[in-house]
């Protein structure tokens, strides 16, 4: 059976994401995913048949879709955030058909839905504090679990990044470089604690294996390698222990890195940087933890007049 001229295109599309954009297969796939998605409820084989009519009736059933299960129980409907990326990826697919030329839907015509100002979930400083020291220096998993906790808030890294280390990372530098998302290559920093938490680590270990952060077993024959969640329940399970009464994720941690970085001077520009985000929005979440701050010492300094 032969493929519709729409179908074409959108192989070509995701070929052009995938080489010419160097975004990951991942992205990739959602990508392909979520156009997919389109065009079985558009029904449609040309791209001049992607009308305003179509993508809002698109729009609505999106809305109204059932969300994704979350413990067995479904969300009564796709998050906006959801909704949105199938919009994007629609909007970037007619991006590309107006660079090639073809005549479509103009993408400027795709506005994304309108989202609550995400909130972030933050510890204060002496809850942080507390959190740190929280791993027994005395075990193996201790030592192990004090440097990853140092190693995540000197750098920032996301967790899938901060799982992919390996073992030969260079402690002689104050730098390293890691390729996060898209495979985009940057560089983060080690502190003096980071690294001091690293090397007393390592020193204990009795194995050779590749990875940095392992389990627990002293005599590794494999890659053990710590999982995401694996370091999810290491960081909520520290958080129980250090009496931090709220929920505590490794995202949490990366936040605090941030909100501590702009907090002492840092520009929004260096933070970006640091963390990797392709947009700079991303990153401005941070400031009006920031302003708050901001506003009370401006209240101290007024209250003395």
């Amino acid at each position: 059976m032969a493929i519709t001229e729409l179908e074409r295109l959108k192989r070509e599309f995701l070929e052009h994401v995938e080489i010419e954009k160097g975004n990951s297969l991942k992205t990739v796939e959602n990508y392909d995913r979520y156009l997919a998605r389109f065009l079985s409820f558009a029904n449609i084989q040309t791209p001049k048949q992607i009308t305003d009519d179509i993508v809002r009736e698109f729009r609505l059933t999106l809305n109204r879709a059932p969300g994704m299960k979350i413990r067995g129980q479904s969300a009564s409907t796709l998050k906006k955030n959801t909704q949105n990326y199938h919009l994007i990826a629609l909007r970037s697919f007619l991006k590309y058909l107006m660079k090639r030329g073809v005549t479509s839907l103009s993408p400027d015509r795709i506005d994304l839905a309108k989202i609550k100002e995400r909130s972030l979930d933050l510890i204060t400083t002496d809850e942080l504090t507390r959190l740190m020291k929280a791993p027994d220096s005395a075990t193996l998993k201790g030592l192990r679990d004090k440097a990853l906790f140092e190693l995540f808030f000197s750098t920032g890294l996301r967790l899938s990044e901060l799982c992919s280390l390996n073992r030969d990372l260079d402690l002689s530098k104050d730098e390293f470089s890691i390729r996060g998302k898209g495979e985009k290559v940057r560089v983060v920093f080690l502190s003096n604690d980071a690294k001091n938490a690293i090397r007393e680590y390592l020193k204990s270990r009795k194995d050779m294996t590749e990875p940095l952060f392992t389990t627990e077993s002293h005599n590794k024959t494999k890659d053990a390698r710590l999982t995401p969640r694996s370091i999810e329940r290491i960081v909520s399970q520290y958080a129980i222990k250090a009496g931090i009464s709220k929920k505590v994720t490794p995202h949490v941690i990366r936040h605090s890195f941030a909100t501590n970085l702009l907090s002492n001077g840092a520009d929004i520009r260096s933070v970006q940087m640091m963390l990797g985000h392709a947009n700079i929005a991303t990153t401005q979440i941070y400031t009006h933890v920031t302003d708050k701050q901001l506003l009370e010492v401006h209240k101290k300094f007024h209250s003395k007049k």
